[in-house]
């Protein structure tokens, strides 16, 4: 399952309703103290309420309503499941999904006591009419007498077939979205929660400001992450292990209770054997590990080096998944990872986070306060977080939102930079510096940008480079500016001659080939990922462009259930297959130098 999107009310500081979207790797930056952790940790509390955990005082102090709530939306849902009498169904003919096939769930956590409950809510596209509004609550004795009262088919088996029977039967089910209670201990429906909270991604959280507790230091947490991570991966051996204990352990309170009833038959028939499997939290709890550094506690170090040990952390998760995957939903939330650590080391932060986002089932949100740090990570995944002139919190995305996070947290040029080079998505960035350090091997006199700090790089974004080139936002940074964008977008014609108008010594260009993947050479997608991928130079006869065709190809071979998304192909292809491009390959691929 994958996240979508989260609303938080009546928390902190947001008092009324906020929704917000949320990407492969979505960035919340803003200044501090104006709301970015309060998301990450209403998260926490969503999934796993253990970091964090629900107060009264995380309550809205203005609101005399103290009922916080958090709902979360998926997508990615898993195709069959049991919800209940052992009989496989489909969430959609549950009538459990929104209009929009969504799965939208929401906590509400009432914090007017002094240890808050929690319910549980499905909101759903659901049935409302009289007499099949409230089917999912129902045992098997009251679906059958229904279905033996309205002549429909008695043989049915399974309460997910009689359920869609009386349903199917109906003749208006009058659908609205409504929130279908499922943690009320009267009803039945009790049971959907109980096998879907199975299915939903781990939540790792790591806070700039954890405590250094040998129990609970910086690099507890991604020990502990890697324990869950590990015991999902093998959920199938452990029931597997809990049928074995179940049917061993059933068959001695069975024979127990045999004996008992020859002893005292009274006693025997108010005994019944019910076996309670444990939690996946239990199981976690079974295991531990720690790192220690030459018998110092790592606790004890310096709060560079405990960052540090988080940053290999997501280096080896990245390479894991890389040749891995992952069966079960992943999400890390890390708060500003730049914390203490050398520009060095954000780098291969960068690179990691990047790298684990464009993993099947694995997701990352970060916050920071920093635009530098931003500036590498994909635009449509920032989300600027401000507050109005009613100090009301406000979270955006969209085409105009890096000029408001320039305006309001500043971005200065670095004096040795001469070029601003503008691509349309951080992939371009990897591609074009794998490009020139090709090519650099081969004539020296060709920069090689992997390492040239005269030349910096802005990511413009899609939808958002008409917006930047109109208002020209780069243009207090007294430097040129060189202009590259692909040919799939018959649009940025018209923005490449605005720029070559300026006669400020900037320059555009658009490639001859569909897009930066075009210039790919087959031979490094067969070695970076043994697949085979014929790339053209325009889209096939099918309408797909080499991103498509290879997240489909390499899909089917990595056992995907469903396909890649493009932008996460064209990830995969930026990291491994680019920089593996020679200048013999280069050339093969685009003789005519365009």
């Amino acid at each position: 399952m994958k996240l979508v999107s989260v609303e938080i009310e009546n928390i902190r500081c947001y008092k009324e309703r906020v929704k917000v979207q949320i990407d492969d790797l979505t960035t919340f930056i803003g200044k501090n103290d104006i709301g970015k952790s309060t998301v990450l940790e209403a998260l926490e509390i969503f999934f796993n309420n253990d970091t964090v955990k629900i107060s009264q005082d995380d309550a809205n102090i203005s609101n005399e309503n103290k009922v916080v709530c958090i709902t979360c939306e998926f997508t990615n849902l898993p195709h069959k499941l049991i919800l209940d009498s052992g009989y496989e169904t489909v969430l959609g003919n549950e009538y459990l999904l929104t209009s929009e096939s969504t799965l939208k769930i929401k906590k509400a956590f009432d914090c007017g006591k002094k240890t808050p409950s929690c319910d549980v809510f499905i909101i759903a596209h659901h049935p409302t009419a009289a007499g099949v509004n409230n089917l999912l609550e129902l045992k098997e004795k009251d679906l059958q007498k229904i279905i033996k009262d309205q002549g429909i088919d008695s043989a049915l088996k399974g309460n997910p077939l009689m359920r869609k029977a009386i349903w199917d039967n109906a003749q208006n089910l009058e659908l609205q979205e409504i929130e279908i209670p499922v943690t009320k201990p009267k009803e039945d429906s009790k049971r959907i929660w109980e096998q879907l909270d199975k299915y939903l991604p781990l939540f790792a959280l790591f806070q700039s400001d954890r405590s250094s507790k040998d129990s609970d230091g910086e690099v507890q947490d991604p020990m502990k992450a890697a324990v869950a991570t590990a015991i999902a991966e093998v959920k199938d051996d452990i029931e597997r292990i809990q049928e074995r204990v179940k049917s061993r352990t059933e068959e001695i309170a069975n024979n127990t209770h045999k004996a008992l009833e020859t002893i005292d038959k009274a006693l025997a028939s108010e005994l019944v054997p019910d076996f309670i499997p444990p939690t996946p939290a239990k199981w976690t709890g079974l295991f531990s590990v720690s790192l220690s550094t030459d018998g110092i506690p790592l606790n004890k170090r310096g709060s560079g080096v405990r960052r540090l040990v988080l940053v290999s952390f997501f280096k080896a998760e990245a390479e894991r998944l890389l040749t891995q995957g992952s069966r079960k939903g992943i999400i890390y939330a890390v708060e500003e990872p730049e914390t203490a650590q050398h520009p060095n080391n954000q780098k291969i932060l960068q690179q990691a986070f990047s790298d684990l986002a464009s993993e099947h089932n694995c997701q990352v949100i970060l916050t920071t306060h920093s635009p530098g740090f931003a500036s590498d990570l994909p635009i449509e995944g920032i989300r600027f977080v401000t507050r109005d002139k009613d100090a009301k919190p406000c979270i955006e995305g969209g085409i105009d939102v890096l000029g408001k996070v320039a305006e309001a947290l500043g971005v200065t040029p670095d004096s040795r930079v001469k070029l601003i080079c503008c691509v349309e998505g951080p992939t371009d960035v990897k591609a074009l510096k794998a490009l020139s350090r090709a090519l650099h091997l081969e004539d020296n006199s060709i920069p090689d940008l992997t390492n040239n700090d005269g030349v910096a790089f802005v990511v413009l974004g899609g939808g958002n480079l008409k917006h930047w080139v109109n208002d020209n936002y780069l243009k207090d940074f007294g430097r040129p500016e060189l202009h590259i964008y692909d040919a799939d977008v018959s649009s940025y014609v018209g923005v490449i001659e605005q720029v070559n108008a300026r006669g400020d010594g900037s320059i555009g260009f658009i490639t001859q080939k569909h897009e930066i993947e075009s210039y790919l050479h087959s031979d490094v997608i067969k070695a970076a990922f043994d697949v085979d991928v014929v790339v053209t130079d325009h889209p096939n006869e099918d309408g797909k462009a080499t991103p498509k065709v290879f997240a489909e190809v390499y899909s089917v071979a990595q056992g995907y259930d469903g396909v890649m998304k493009d932008s996460n192909a064209k990830i995969r292809l930026a990291e491994r297959a680019f920089p593996l491009m020679t200048a013999d390959m280069i050339h093969e691929r685009d003789p005519n130098g365009k």
